[in-house]
């Protein structure tokens, strides 16, 4: 295969100061794509500024002999976001790629967590993704091409503890893409979902002496097949792990048909409720919303 580049492309990278982002922005810049580097240089909780992180980066690309920009604006707000996506138009004069990475963490058990604990980190990881995609979205439309990259985690696909904020938020952020990836379809615009393991600051006062290799570079290859014209997916989560690359997709047990229940019957039928042997996956892209109310329509009227 010959070599996947980014010439002539212009690509925002959020949080790109350290960790995954850097590692996005790095391979991205290094395969011809003009970058602009986000990232405020906040603290983990979100506290603070510091565009040293961002200018940092963009010296290494340049020293590397390629095309970047600083922004330190935040995606936390609506201006924050039409500000990062404006920042790729005025310096580079288009967007095609678009990698949500930008990440806080503040974590709490259930029955401590602050409301302002909440908010803060569905502030950048959710509202934040809605915050570039919604200006980047229709500039891609209008153009005809897009790739949209946002972030998840299995700490959204499968819940942890203390991170109800952090779940909540990366369980959001896959509905987002969806609906991105729907809309998107008629004009060229693709968007997918990567679940990264690896560690960053995110991992801070966690024991990970046994864990195997887990930079972020192991990562960045992934996100950059997502963000390449090449891609041929849309609507998907792939997850990374150590090394190990997956999909990572919702499917439904077939389920069970009765005209009325009762809580008795529910309790009664919930093995084979639950019975996953003959399970339905449903892509979310071209029509899944459709196709499982259809299916659920057909099993009414053939039972």
């Amino acid at each position: 295969m010959s070599e996947l580049r980014f010439d002539d492309r212009v690509a925002v990278v959020t949080g790109a100061g350290r960790g995954l982002g850097r590692a996005y922005a790095l391979l991205l810049a290094a395969k011809g794509a003009k970058v602009v580097v986000n990232d405020p240089g906040v603290s983990i909780s979100g506290d603070g500024a510091d565009d040293g992180p961002a200018t940092e980066v963009v010296r290494e690309i340049d020293k590397a002999g390629g095309q970047a920009v600083a922004c330190t604006e935040s995606v936390a707000t609506p201006e924050g976001g039409q500000a990062i996506v404006a920042a790729a138009i005025e310096h580079f004069g288009r967007i095609d790629v678009l990698v949500h990475n930008a990440g806080n963490n503040r974590r709490a058990p259930l029955t401590e967590m602050t409301y302002e604990d909440f908010d803060a980190v569905l502030d950048v990881h959710l509202r934040g993704a809605f915050h570039v995609v919604r200006p980047a979205f229709p500039v891609m439309a209008a153009a005809g091409y897009g790739r949209i990259v946002l972030t998840s985690s299995i700490g959204g696909l499968y819940g942890n503890h203390q991170v109800a904020n952090y779940s909540a938020a990366k369980a959001g952020v896959i509905g987002l893409s969806h609906v991105a990836a729907l809309e998107g379809a008629a004009s060229g615009v693709k968007s997918n979902v990567i679940a990264p393991g690896a560690l960053t600051r995110l991992a801070e006062g966690l024991d990970t002496s046994a864990y195997p290799p887990m930079d972020p570079e192991l990562t960045a290859p992934v996100v950059g097949w997502l963000a390449h014209e090449s891609c041929s997916i849309s609507g998907e989560v792939l997850v990374t792990m150590a090394g190990r690359v997956a999909r990572a997709w919702v499917a439904e047990s077939r389920g069970v048909y009765r005209p009325s229940w009762s809580i008795e019957q529910v309790a009664d039928e919930i093995s084979t409720i639950r019975d996953t042997s003959d399970p339905w996956t449903l892509p979310v892209v071209p029509s899944a919303f459709v196709d499982h109310i259809q299916r659920s329509f057909e099993m009414a009227r053939t039972s």
